[in-house]
């Protein structure tokens, strides 16, 4: 058994605990900016997070080319204005990647 634990390993227990729930209305500065990615059910947030920290630009084109994951639009941004919709969120620099919160 290898006692050795990877540097995807790490990151990935740092960005699980870095985690949260938030109302979409803190999040309209970043929308603004055009700095907000949805990541779709399908997909696990802190996966995400990984790949984008680590630079994983294969596997992210390949998320954005199934529509996986894309920039938020206006669209949804203004309906999710309507009812504050919490999110779960992360940040990964200059990024924060958003789920929907499934209750």
């Amino acid at each position: 058994m290898n006692d050795e634990v990877s540097e995807a390993d790490l990151l990935r227990a740092k960005l699980n605990g870095e985690t949260a729930v938030i109302g979409w209305m803190e999040l309209q500065r970043h929308h603004a900016a055009g700095k907000v990615i949805q990541v779709g059910s399908a997909l696990d947030l802190v996966d995400v997070a990984v790949q984008l920290a680590m630079d994983n630009g294969a596997k992210i084109e390949s998320w954005i080319k199934s529509g996986d994951i894309e920039v938020v639009q206006d669209t949804q941004a203004a309906a999710w204005v309507v009812v504050n919709q919490p999110l779960w969120a992360i940040v990964v620099s200059p990024w924060v990647l958003v789920q929907d919160k499934v209750e």
